[in-house]
């Protein structure tokens, strides 16, 4: 079967910056929602059109990618606005955490935890991967018709690339 929108692909890759340091791999087929919002602009285009066992590899710049790096996403809160002054590099809120007080950040926005100090924690809502040019190597497993629950979810349920949703070590693309 060809892959045109709407379908299921399987795919497997491996996932660098541009000067090769290897940032995720995908050794066993994940599924994504080819058509929808699972895979990246740019995967899909180069997927178009192509079968099981069709392998390439595409450099992406940033703005194909997770956009160019934001300094204006990145603020200071007080540590004592998070429960029982527990928190670590690495939790993750969706939009500011609660009590924030810096105006004007995105609701919509997952901050991560980068630093913790003894008065303030650094967060940033910037992706991961924001403003890295990537290479990814990858391989079409297999290709299947969609069924209408993925169609009318314009996804197979996952987030793709969560290794962009998250930390550099997930297995997703999105």
């Amino acid at each position: 079967m060809q892959i045109a929108a709407p379908c299921v692909v399987s795919l497997t890759w491996k996932l660098a910056d541009a000067q090769g340091a290897e940032i995720d791999e995908l050794r066993e087929p994940v599924e994504f929602f080819y058509g929808g919002d699972d895979l990246l602009a740019k995967v899909e285009e180069a997927l178009a059109g192509h079968e099981a066992g069709y392998a390439t590899t595409l450099h992406l710049e940033p703005e194909h990618a997770f956009g160019e790096y934001d300094p204006e996403l990145v603020f200071f809160e007080a540590r004592d606005i998070f429960p029982d002054g527990t928190v670590d590099a690495g939790m993750q809120f969706e939009g500011p955490p609660p009590g924030a007080v810096t105006p004007d950040m995105p609701a919509d926005a997952i901050y991560t935890v980068t630093e913790v100090y003894p008065d303030h924690v650094v967060l940033d809502g910037n992706h991961p991967l924001a403003g890295i040019a990537l290479r990814l190597a990858l391989t079409v497993r297999d290709v299947r018709e969609a069924t209408g629950e993925e169609i009318e979810a314009g996804s197979v349920g996952q987030p793709v690339l969560s290794v962009m949703d998250s930390a550099p070590s997930g297995s997703s693309l999105h």
